[in-house]
């Protein structure tokens, strides 16, 4: 069911119908002058490709966002406090509220760091919060929620810039929210914690999916764009190793690739992309590392079962935006009731990212079926199970016309002194007919987001 036409929206089209349309030509150009691009890795392969994207914004009414605004902002606080609460008293598993066994058995949870505050009781500098948009009650639903190293801000954030100059006459004629902000916010929040010193964006590389964004981050921000060679740690102080041989201190490190891979003294001996003894540093409090060590834990699947319980536990609030119909396997009940409806539901592995790891209940063979019920029953752990949110379909220009495709949200949220979220986001679609999933890294693409008030 594609979205209803919004009188938001239908100005937009008021509009579209005017523009001389050939000139959508001129943003996959602008793409790949800029080298905008989301590379993708298939059966081992390295595709580097441009990412792309549809000139039809996803347009969301201002009073909408508002309320979007208000559950995201209580949603990352929350997070925040579970994530300080869990690497110190453990209070929320005390009183009964999470199993001590999903926090020990959570793949991103590291122990060692039990007892480390990091500088500003910040660990949720940037946040990724994934919604879909209800068919059946309208409301939006959150899917998911990123805190590692969430992607793909700088996407909308390019694109509108082009946008702004192909067509000036939506933004002369619509009241469009800004999202140019997003550049300072991001340099006030990592202001905000450094330690002293220049703030830094730590990249794997050009071979990663999302290096353009990287070093589009590190532009608009003034942040040093650097790779673990060109950082090194002494004394418990991380320094930049400059070009004509100083050594600058590092006061914040907004880093881009995952624990496992930043310290091969603490983490993967084998990491080339790291910077050997940082921990060291960061257990010190001598320099702030954004996101937080150890944030996966709450990106975990099954923790994501407990978030609206955190909001009541943590904040004395009611979540203003729900979670989707979750099951837990671990849970006996629940466990029966996937069994048992295994083929209306959504499998996830709990552990998995980017929309790999999830199966469709209703598309398994009789054989693929057997095979997950006796992975639930032997590690019930492993698993959440969904109800199947029919969600929003989008028109998108494909194949010579304007076709309908699944459309999810991510909005991106930074806590600096406040907790902000970018009025827009990237909203990601699937390039087939019927897809649910339409993650960047499966092949999708993405548009706009415009707040638009009347």
């Amino acid at each position: 069911m594609t979205e209803p036409i919004t009188p938001e929206l239908q100005k937009f089209y008021d509009i579209f119908d005017g523009v001389d349309q050939s000139k959508v030509s001129e943003f996959k150009d602008f793409l790949e002058t800029n080298a905008v691009n989301f590379n993708l890795f298939k059966e081992g392969n390295f595709i580097e490709r441009s990412f792309p994207f549809d000139m039809i914004p996803r347009i969301i009414p201002k009073k909408e966002f508002d309320h979007l605004q208000a559950g995201i902002v209580q949603r990352v606080r929350a997070l925040n406090a579970f994530l300080n609460d869990i690497y110190t008293d453990q209070k929320i598993v005390a009183d009964g509220i999470v199993p001590k066994e999903y926090i020990d058995s959570a793949t991103g949870y590291l122990p060692s760091f039990q007892g480390i505050i990091p500088p500003k009781g910040i660990r949720t500098h940037i946040s990724g919060i994934d919604l879909v948009k209800d068919t059946v009650s309208g409301d939006w639903v959150i899917l998911e929620d990123n805190l590692r190293v969430p992607s793909g801000v700088s996407y909308p954030l390019t694109i509108r810039r082009a946008f702004r100059h192909t067509y000036p006459e939506f933004f002369e004629q619509m009241n469009i929210s800004k999202i140019r902000q997003y550049g300072m916010q991001l340099k006030d929040a990592m202001d905000h914690v450094n330690t002293g010193g220049l703030n830094v964006i730590l990249t794997p590389g050009r071979y990663n999916s999302a290096f353009y964004e990287h070093s589009y981050l590190a532009r608009i921000t003034g942040a040093v764009l650097v790779s673990g060679d060109d950082l090194v740690v002494e004394n418990e102080v991380v320094y930049l190793r400059s070009y004509n041989g100083e050594r600058l201190r590092v006061g914040a490190i907004y880093r881009r690739l995952d624990d496992d891979f930043l310290d091969p003294k603490e983490f993967d001996e084998e990491s080339l992309i790291g910077v050997p003894r940082l921990m060291s540093a960061y257990r010190a409090g001598n320099v702030a590392i954004m996101n937080g060590i150890g944030n996966g834990v709450a990106d975990d699947k099954g923790i994501y079962y407990f978030v609206p319980e955190m909001i009541r536990y943590y904040l004395k609030e009611e979540p203003i935006l729900a979670n989707a119909p979750t099951y837990l396997p671990y849970y006996e009940k629940d466990r029966q009731y996937v069994l048992e409806n295994i083929d209306k539901l959504v499998i996830k592995d709990v552990a998995e990212a980017g929309g790999y790891g999830v199966l469709f209940g209703n598309r398994l063979t009789p054989e693929q079926r057997e095979e997950i019920i006796g992975k639930i029953i032997e590690n019930p752990r492993r698993f959440i199970a969904q109800e199947v949110i029919e969600f929003y379909d989008l028109p998108c220009m494909l194949n010579g016309g304007i076709e309908p495709r699944k459309a999810d949200l991510r909005a991106y949220v930074i806590y600096g002194e406040e907790i902000t979220v970018s009025m827009g986001g990237l909203t990601r679609y699937a390039m087939e007919e019927g897809n649910y999933l339409v993650n960047s890294s499966q092949g999708g693409g993405f548009k706009d987001t415009w707040v638009v008030e009347l």
